[in-house]
């Protein structure tokens, strides 16, 4: 039964990054061995690294603050100034990074629509370009596993094999945006080192799903990750004692992808509920992960208007496009807090549309 404390507190659907770090996390972080970590003199941070290296079965590991940081080292260590980043159109890389790979590493993102966000080698091949005197040359090759704006849709083994095969026989590197991969490997069955094992880096989440408070992890090769940690202190991502992090990103890669099963179950739970209602449109079947994406249109709502309405009934979700709905499953939300969420979108969609509607 939900306590009374719990009915208090908004359901928290707009992200996996609202989690709030565990107790074993909090008394990890209280007990931290630290020391400097720019000189490589933080134990905590080393033993972070070192298993995140060894999970994923690679040479190296470097511990930033953000995924977002973690990408853009990996496109500024893979690339050449006016190099050409392939990514799929809506790739976190591309859409929610403020054109980072732009701004401070002197790419250009080579945008490619993809179904499902399953960007195929049949699609990046026409688009890479060779060194020219005219056109900007392709220097890597970034897919996104989960993609996040698909849905949390978990990509094919069959297609990265083939785009890692492919891009590599092209002297292409590929990059691999894994910010929600353990919720990718729980969905296929398969642990993380053999889904991501193609790839010539990795970036994950320590933040997201997996529930520490701070952090992301770059993993590679160890020539790669050392000029990635050279390009971490030039970004200003030289980080102290941080092994008060490390150690809720240590409980949070060994603990918390053994319940990220409950995450998706939750939401596939909310993707049939919301099919349910008169005016969400949401195949059930494609939610495998934690994200559902849903659309609104035919609620009279744009996704703005249907957040803000909803959230006086103290449930909160985020807008992706005008008329679509993002809901992020974790382990903060109970099947109880699922349940509110489907109440309160019913009773909010039972009462009239909206006086200015969708148009």
């Amino acid at each position: 039964m939900p306590t009374e404390a719990s009915i208090s507190q908004p359901v928290e659907l707009r992200s996996d990054t609202f989690t709030k770090p565990t107790m074993a996390m909090r008394r990890a972080m209280a007990a931290a061995e630290v020391g400097d970590d720019v000189y490589g003199e933080d134990p905590t941070v080393n033993r972070l690294e070192s298993r995140a290296a060894e999970i994923f079965g690679r040479e190296a590991a470097l511990f930033v603050p953000s995924g977002s940081m973690g990408n853009l080292l990996a496109i500024k260590t893979w690339t050449q100034p006016s190099n050409e980043v392939i990514c799929e159109e809506r790739a976190h890389v591309n859409e929610y990074e403020i054109a980072s790979m732009s701004a401070l590493a002197g790419c250009f993102p080579r945008a490619i629509p993809a179904p499902d966000g399953f960007l195929s080698w049949e699609l990046i091949e026409p688009q890479i370009r060779t060194r020219s005197i005219h056109n900007s040359e392709t220097g890597l090759i970034c897919l996104e596993n989960t993609h996040n704006m698909h849905g949390g849709t978990v990509l094919p083994q069959s297609v990265i094999d083939d785009v890692c095969a492919c891009a590599h026989a092209a002297r292409l590197p590929v990059h691999l945006d894994g910010a929600r991969i353990f919720n990718a490997a729980v969905a296929s069955g398969k642990s993380v080192a053999e889904i991501t094992r193609p790839f010539d880096s990795v970036m994950f989440c320590l933040s997201k799903g997996l529930g520490a408070p701070v952090g992301s992890m770059l993993v590679g090769p160890r020539e790669f990750v050392e000029k990635a940690r050279i390009g971490r202190k030039l970004l200003g991502g030289g980080m102290r004692q941080a092994g008060i992090l490390a150690a809720a990103g240590l409980i949070a890669l060994e603990e918390t992808p053994k319940i990220l099963h409950l995450d998706h179950a939750n939401a596939r739970y909310l993707a049939e509920g919301l099919a349910k209602i008169p005016g969400i449109a949401i195949d059930p079947k494609k939610v495998v992960t934690n994200i559902v994406i849903f659309d609104v249109r035919a609620t009279g709502r744009t996704a703005v208007q249907f957040c803000e309405e909803l959230a006086t009934h103290r449930v909160l979700a985020g807008d992706t496009t005008k008329y679509s709905v993002r809901m992020v499953t974790h382990y903060d939300v109970d099947r109880a807090g699922i349940e509110r969420a489907l109440g309160a979108v019913e009773k909010m969609l039972s009462s009239r549309a909206p006086a200015v509607a969708a148009r």
